[in-house]
């Protein structure tokens, strides 16, 4: 009885035997997978480096890459920003593989915060005050939830004059402000020639309001019409 339980077991042991190697070879073929956790540190480095010159504080937030993604290890993964996309507020960032043991490309949402210190109007401005320090406040406000070109330096609005009546709380942009006038519609300039080894002055009217350096017209006292550089004191500058 003995014997004939031997006789009926050596086949399979055999087939086992035989299967075994088979079986190991087929798993020693397959390429490692890529480590999602590398993906989203590559993204995390590529962005914190790229977005360091922004003003303020940045913070990003990685959206989540499919766990049951399966992608050949990756010797060097080469984040990029996909054409249309930039590093602000919510987009796109691609991740590509192109080495001679893997070439694969996929695309990760994430956002970009920029939480900076933003200036708004403390009271309400009219149009045509200059603005002082009082008129402004500063707020820790999301940068890439606003308008472009809003004001984060006081030297870039104090002095200047408002363009419009601004009610308060009002994040400023330069289009919302504008140089003071050092020139007034009507009023009589002191006209200057100058060149080399020549000086000539006279007396004309503004025909137009105008801040320093901008382009004015002033008629002379003969009745021309001639354009110059408005400056301070009263002085257009006419170019030879």
């Amino acid at each position: 009885m003995k014997r004939y339980s031997i006789l009926i077991l050596c086949p399979i042991i055999l087939a086992l035997a035989s299967f075994t190697p088979a079986l190991a070879s087929r798993h020693k073929n397959v390429p490692p997978r890529q480590e999602i956790s590398l993906i989203n540190n590559a993204i995390e480095n590529f962005l914190y480096s790229n977005t360091a010159s922004l003003p303020g504080h940045v913070t990003v937030n990685i959206g989540q890459i499919d766990r049951h993604l399966v992608l050949p290890e990756c010797p060097q993964l080469d984040p990029f920003i996909p054409v249309g996309n930039r590093l602000w507020g919510k987009t796109s960032i691609g991740v590509r593989c192109n080495s001679g043991i893997a070439t694969w490309t996929i695309y990760v949402q994430a956002e970009i915060n920029v939480m900076a210190s933003v200036l708004h109007t403390a009271r309400p401005i009219a149009t045509g005050q200059i603005i002082t320090n009082e008129d402004i406040a500063p707020q820790n406000i999301n940068l890439t939830q606003l308008p472009e070109g809003i004001l984060t330096d006081a030297s870039l609005i104090v002095g200047k004059v408002a363009a419009t009546n601004l009610p308060a709380g009002q994040p400023l942009r330069p289009q919302m402000l504008r140089a003071p006038h050092v020139i007034l519609r009507g009023q009589t300039v002191n006209l200057v020639v100058q060149g080399r080894g020549f000086n000539i002055q006279s007396e004309g009217q503004a025909l137009a309001d105008a801040a320093d350096g901008q382009v004015i017209q002033v008629r002379n006292k003969s009745g021309r019409i001639i354009s110059g550089l408005a400056r301070p004191n009263s002085t257009v500058e006419i170019r030879p």
